[in-house]
């Protein structure tokens, strides 16, 4: 199962106790910082959860799949997550 932003608020909701409103504008304005930091190439790093970084990837040749065609994929930028040793302990039960 897939956890939604509208279940963060929620969770935010009930074992908080703030509002609704609040926990919504809370959640969107967290999100925001996170999208324009990363957006600017800046590194993210959440003590306990994990990093999130945003690394370059050259130009490339590639395939079109459907068509079994060679192209040329364009330089870009990903976003990529490692997640800290507490978090891992978590996931896996120890």
């Amino acid at each position: 199962m897939t956890l939604t932003k509208a279940q963060i608020v929620n969770s935010i909701h009930e074992e908080i106790g703030l509002p609704k409103k609040e926990a919504s504008d809370t959640v969107e304005t967290l999100l925001e910082i996170m999208k324009t930091t990363l957006s600017r190439g800046e590194d993210i790093l959440i003590s306990g959860f994990g990093k999130f970084c945003v690394k370059d990837k050259k130009q490339r040749k590639g395939r079109n799949p459907a068509t079994g065609d060679d192209m040329m994929l364009a330089k870009r930028r990903v976003v990529t997550f490692r997640c800290s040793a507490a978090l891992r302990h978590k996931i896996n039960g120890a």
